[in-house]
């Protein structure tokens, strides 16, 4: 098996994008794939760089099950396109941002998280950020969905055993 390299990228990387990072790497450790992949998270925007992820984040991915406390967020940069198999972002604004500085042999890269969930009925994890507990829950909900469907995705194309 290949090392599979997977980036998950939101704005401000304290939310959405830490919390896929978590809830994926918990995903393929309980699989016993941990080894087989490099995971992380960035932001398209530099608002957070260095700091934890957002309290409630935390809160919510720990309740079940998943830590994300020691993660720290930075910005998306150019050098992610080459290191990066897989660029998963969360929405429209983070894929455009992402799209247009990709170069275009490598666009086949990027796509939406929520690609791997076509059950949600609809491509954007809303952020969370400005909304209350509930809204920490539902991103979770379509992250985790997404997590499996991804795994599933690359489990059905050889890529992992």
């Amino acid at each position: 098996m290949s090392n599979v390299k997977v980036l998950f990228v939101c704005m401000g990387n304290i939310c959405r994008s830490p919390t896929a990072e978590g809830v994926f790497s918990k995903l393929v450790a309980d699989r016993g794939l941990a080894a087989h992949f490099q995971i992380d998270s960035a932001g398209t925007h530099a608002y957070h760089v260095g700091e934890a992820p957002d309290l409630r984040a935390q809160r919510a991915a720990r309740d079940r099950g998943v830590e994300i406390g020691h993660l720290r967020a930075r910005k998306f940069i150019y050098g992610d396109f080459d290191d990066f198999d897989h660029i998963l972002v969360m929405d429209d604004e983070n894929h455009a941002v992402v799209e247009q500085a990709c170069p275009d042999h490598l666009k086949h890269k990027v796509d939406y998280l929520l690609t791997f969930a076509p059950q949600v009925n609809t491509r954007e994890v809303p952020d969370p950020y400005y909304g209350g507990a509930h809204g920490f829950e539902r991103v979770l909900d379509m992250i985790e969905m997404a997590s499996e469907g991804f795994l599933a995705h690359l489990q059905q194309q050889g890529v992992i055993k």
